[in-house]
């Protein structure tokens, strides 16, 4: 995946034009949803990451070095704030049912059920995500 912005749109949106940055945040909206759709667990996680992914947006743009790097760098923070809501949803350990339930489990392929398992492996605590892979791919006891 990646976002197609006009670099020139990107430079003015860096040097503070708001229209440039609405028009910025306009075209990378539907890309960060459709990312956050696939790795948050559920409906309402996606739509608050992409949200937060917008504030840093915001925040951040002037301070992004090479524009080039921008689709990049948007990936890797809507990917972040996803990680981050599944950490909070699993601490406050809501029932897994329910989590599954908003995920819309059948539509998902095997390539992106893989994805969604090997995401929640990596948020894991390194005590947890070792004893995993110990037990389940080295299958060990």
């Amino acid at each position: 995946m990646s976002i197609a912005v006009d670099d020139h749109l990107l430079i003015a949106a860096q040097r503070g034009d708001m229209v440039a940055l609405e028009r910025v945040i306009a075209q990378c909206r539907p890309n960060l949803r459709r990312y956050a759709s696939r790795y948050c667990v559920t409906t309402s996680d996606a739509e608050e990451a992409v949200q937060e992914s917008l504030i840093i947006l915001y925040r951040r743009l002037p301070a992004l070095r090479s524009v080039g790097a921008f689709s990049g760098w948007l990936f890797q923070v809507i990917q972040h704030e996803c990680q981050l809501l599944a950490r909070k949803m699993f601490h406050q350990h809501v029932p897994l049912d329910a989590a599954i339930e908003d995920r819309y489990l059948t539509t998902c392929t095997d390539i992106e059920l893989r994805l969604d398992i090997a995401l929640a492996i990596q948020s894991l605590p390194d005590i947890y995500r070792e004893i995993i892979v110990l037990r389940d791919f080295e299958e060990l006891t």
